[in-house]
């Protein structure tokens, strides 16, 4: 759970650094896509390097939502009778969110390489535009809504992941565990900040 969340955390940052290009232009952000396209093409061939990140990234998410799923049965072994009062004294909100925010979250993720990736489910669609793509996609404000509320559910959960998983690896102390929290929380803020600033731009029109 916490080495494939650690890939999945390392990928989430970088593509929302790369979503940030937006601000940069078409040009900026659909050379950057190109890019992605055509990475490790003078070594490896035009796109194997991809898929092979690809396959790491789908592994790593198969793996989390395996571990997910055999934690939460262990657990409900472990008491298949629930507290009748449950006082949360050493959780917080975002600790007790992580199994219904992983399934926004993937569910959101479907749907989101629907719209922006293969153009499914976007009326506007052009492939190799990702500028035209998001500024047109990001118009209508119930997707904006759900990218919003998928956003902030990813949020909660990298922050109790991002914690929770450099604990599992070994690095909690008391003398750093508020370094570990307030990196956990920069994190989390940072990412929906990154991600929801672009949607934003679109719906307010400071991208065109």
């Amino acid at each position: 759970m916490a080495v494939s969340g650690g890939i999945l955390i390392l990928f989430v940052i970088g593509h929302m650094l790369g979503n940030l290009k937006a601000f940069l232009g078409p040009q900026a952000i659909n050379a950057y896509a190109e890019g992605l396209r055509t990475m490790g093409e003078p070594l490896v061939g035009r796109s194997q390097l991809l898929w092979l990140a690809r396959v790491v990234l789908l592994a790593a998410a198969g793996i989390h939502v395996l571990a997910a799923a055999q934690l939460t049965l262990v657990s409900n072994a472990a008491r298949p009778v629930g507290y009748r009062k449950v006082p949360h004294l050493e959780t917080t909100y975002a600790s007790r969110t992580m199994r219904w925010g992983g399934v926004i979250i993937l569910l959101y993720v479907v749907y989101h390489l629907m719209h922006i990736t293969f153009g499914t489910v976007h009326p506007a669609f052009i492939p190799g535009d990702v500028y035209h793509n998001l500024v047109t996609g990001f118009q209508d404000w119930r997707v904006v809504l759900a990218y919003a509320v998928a956003t902030l559910a990813l949020s909660f959960h990298l922050y109790h992941g991002a914690w929770s998983a450099l604990q599992t690896l070994g690095a909690a102390h008391p003398r750093y565990d508020g370094y570990r929290r307030a990196g956990a929380a920069v994190v989390a803020v940072g990412v929906l900040l990154g991600f929801l600033s672009v949607p934003v731009a679109v719906i307010t029109g400071v991208l065109r």
